[in-house]
């Protein structure tokens, strides 16, 4: 006989659909419910990326850069780096940096420190890098992570202090050494005083020559004495800022004063030629001027340096554009390789043999001169002599 549909046969079918549609709308508030939690992690794992204010770059084995973080757009805003090399994009080179932190990360399968100095924009920056090696891929590619932290500011307060501690020991040391010779300077002085005021009863009554060999020696003492006082004074200008309130300064006083505390150390260079190019009526800067001579005393250490006491040095100051006041020493020594142009103001970097450098000096004229808002730059190659150019906001009337 054939069946026949039954109203219990009906309520059963509707019962059955309606615990499909229930278990169905269960599974899509379940996947709902998935889908919030995945896009809160998503949402609190971002907020934990845009948070990190270092720049985070993976690359692949050939130094190819796979994906940046947000501070790169900040960094580097226009770029888009991934697929380019990373020497291209931070260095501005066609060639592998020496001592890579991130191949010696890969290489050694460990994490690499390192500290680097190199133009961000138009300034040099300093920056600790740590370099992760991550686990390769499922095509066997190995990767490394990069972290660039921008210590900047920290390494220019570090200069500053050494800077700072140096000079106080100098003008301690200075202070001292100026009053034990300004002690029998003072005698000598006054006798020679003495003798000059005497020495005239003795014409007449004396050979004529040894007359005038009196008065030629007398005056000489007198001469040197006051020349020796003048460099105790200048000295003490290196060591203690005269007052404690940034004023004008003259940046060809400067320059010369220098030249006359360093007139020793040129004179033991008798191959060495130094050309000075000082523009007259420079425009007066706003600063320390202890700090300065102190850069101008370490620019032309190195460059006597560079030249091995032979060669030239050429010193000039200029007016250039945007009314700032350039100071240019340049030499012809050895000159500086392109490879390590970049760590040059890096504290405790020298290219100098041991006991010829600790590598501050430079970091120390960094500092003291973006401390005075200029700006501090090499021009340099190996065996072609190096040109150091200091600008520096001048005071216009």
């Amino acid at each position: 006989m054939p069946h026949t549909t039954t109203l219990a046969d009906l309520v059963g079918i509707e019962h059955c659909k309606l615990g499909f549609y229930q278990e169905l709308q269960q599974k899509v508030e379940q996947l709902k419910s998935s889908n919030l939690e995945l896009e809160r992690k998503r949402t609190e794992i971002q907020a934990l990326l845009d948070g990190i204010t270092d720049l985070m770059v993976v690359l692949s084995e050939d130094m190819r850069i796979q994906r940046v973080n947000h501070v790169f757009a900040e960094w580097y805003p226009g770029i888009d780096p991934v697929g380019r090399r990373c020497y291209e994009v931070f260095r501005g080179t066609g060639s592998v940096c020496p001592d890579c932190p991130a191949l010696r990360a890969l290489d050694r399968d460990e994490i690499v420190k390192d500290l680097c100095v190199y133009k961000l924009g138009e300034r040099f920056r300093q920056f600790d890098i740590i370099a992760s090696p991550l686990k390769a891929g499922p095509t066997g590619e190995r990767q490394v992570l990069l972290f660039k932290r921008d210590v900047t500011l920290e390494k220019e307060f570090q200069a500053q202090f050494y800077q700072a501690e140096k000079m106080a020991t100098l003008g301690t040391l200075t202070a001292g050494v100026a009053h034990e010779i300004n002690n029998p300077l003072t005698a000598i002085n006054g006798f020679a005083q003495g003798l000059k005021r005497r020495i005239g009863r003795l014409q007449g009554q004396v050979d004529a020559d040894l007359y005038e060999d009196f008065c030629e020696y007398t005056d000489t003492i007198i001469k040197e004495c006051l020349r020796c006082r003048d460099i105790v004074r200048t000295l003490l200008t290196f060591s203690r800022p005269t007052s404690t309130s940034l004023a004008q300064v003259d940046l060809n006083r400067c320059v010369t004063d220098t030249l006359f505390v360093l007139k020793h150390l040129l004179k033991e260079q008798p191959g060495l030629t130094v050309r000075i190019d000082l523009e007259h009526e420079l425009p007066p800067i706003h600063g320390d001027e202890s700090q300065l001579k102190q850069v101008i005393i370490n620019l032309l250490s190195n460059a006597i340096d560079a030249t091995g006491g032979n060669g030239a040095i050429h010193i000039r100051t200029a007016t250039v554009t945007g009314g700032r006041v350039e100071l240019v020493i340049e030499d012809s020594g050895c000159g500086i390789p392109h490879e390590l142009q970049h760590r040059l103001f890096e504290p405790f970097f020298t290219t100098k043999p041991v006991g010829k450098g600790v590598g501050i000096g430079l970091s120390t004229c960094y500092a003291i001169v973006k401390s005075h808002n200029g700006e501090i730059s090499v021009t340099s190659a190996a065996g072609q002599g190096s040109a150091f150019r200091v600008a520096l906001p001048g005071v216009h009337a």
